[in-house]
């Protein structure tokens, strides 16, 4: 099959779709790998090293995207990339749709084949491949609400872990799961005063046995997260439904009882974000003040650790490019359910659930795929 890497385009997004070592495993299976002209040169992986590796350099993008059937990439298409797009190709990226109806209608219009990683579901109702870019923005997010409450940085001036003598900071994080036991395992390292919100008994059952207690667990009510956020230095929005929109659980009101220079990370703004004043923000303008609140709300997270985030990431993906690029992408959706799962969109049509029911469009059941 022939493959696209495309160079990513979005604001300071250096990831890459696919390390050198991934394109060898594919190039060794008879696969003809394009790869962009400095796609991984940020990160260390030079056009030297896809070439040795079995590539196709190509200078430009639009070469890469017409010589290929299978893109593999990061981030979603922005719309500088939508023209490029042709229904012989199939999408295979982190692609949170119902949060961005602009990409959906364009992908809808080009006729593509639309798999997005993030509903992509194993065997045992796990999401495998938005676990490793969960884990990176769940420590990040720790890192970057820290440095957030720096006073420099617009925080109130507060240590997590504060010295002795001095009470530590208070961390909340909304969903104990993979980004929220991240998060937490950071924060305590840290040592912040840290509870996880989370609406399952068995979840918070488990993360209590994790740390062996020392991370407070709370049920999620609208008074539990109205409560423990107004008194919170910092709190992390983790909660996530795949393919879906990200619920609002903290409302402006609750800012206005959040102490001034209190931080907000929303590592759920690429599905909208879980609390009403977010909105995306980028690496080069990361935050801005609600209510005197700080907002740390960038989009791709884990695009500031681009290398780290890489490898974990093609680790993950490579088994599933490799059996799309053996059998393709049709086949599979037929007789696999994980790679049913991932179906977005195809041919014109909405197979997602999530992304149908955000935008209130027709839902193609996926038994009627053709």
């Amino acid at each position: 099959m022939n493959i696209g890497v495309p160079k990513e385009v979005k604001n300071h997004e250096y990831r890459v779709g696919l390390t050198p070592g991934g394109v060898h495993e594919l190039t060794q299976h008879g696969h003809k790998v394009w790869v962009q002209s400095s796609a991984g040169e940020q990160i260390g992986f030079s056009d030297q090293d896809y070439l040795s590796a079995g590539a196709i350099i190509s200078s430009v993008a639009e070469e890469v995207w017409e010589n290929a059937e299978l893109i593999i990439k990061v981030k979603e298409p922005i719309p500088s990339e939508y023209l490029l797009i042709r229904a012989k190709h199939t999408l295979f990226t982190y692609l949170h749709l119902a949060a961005n109806e602009t990409l959906t209608d364009a992908l809808l219009h080009s006729g593509c084949t639309a798999l997005a990683y993030e509903t992509l579901k194993g065997p045992s109702g796990d999401l495998p491949l938005l676990a490793p870019m969960s884990q990176v923005a769940g420590r990040m997010s720790i890192q970057a609400g820290a440095h957030c409450l720096e006073i420099a940085q617009g925080g109130r001036g507060v240590l997590l872990g504060g010295v002795p003598g001095v009470l530590p900071a208070k961390v909340v994080i909304l969903g104990g799961g993979v980004v929220g036991s991240n998060a937490a395992q950071m924060a305590l390292g840290l040592g912040a005063d840290t509870t996880i919100i989370d609406k399952s008994p068995a979840r918070l059952q488990a993360l209590d046995e994790q740390f062996n207690g020392r991370v407070k667990t709370l049920y999620s009510t609208k008074e539990n997260i109205r409560s423990q956020v107004s008194n919170a230095d910092l709190v992390i929005g983790a909660v996530l439904i795949p393919g879906a929109a990200a619920p609002k659980l903290v409302t402006q009101a609750h800012l206005q009882e959040m102490n001034n220079g209190s931080v907000i990370v929303d590592v759920a703004v690429d599905q909208g974000g879980c609390f009403e004043t977010s909105k995306a923000t980028t690496h080069q303008d990361p935050t801005y003040v609600c209510e005197g609140v700080v907002h740390y709300c960038v989009a791709n997270m884990p695009g500031a650790v681009a290398r780290t985030s890489t490898l974990a990431l093609t680790n993950a993906t490579l088994p599933y490019i490799e059996k799309l690029a053996k059998h393709g992408s049709l086949p599979l959706i037929k007789t696999s359910a994980e790679f049913a799962s991932s179906l977005n969109i195809h041919a014109g049509n909405i197979y997602c659930s999530g992304v149908a029911s955000a935008f209130q469009r027709p839902l193609i059941p996926i038994d009627q795929l053709e």
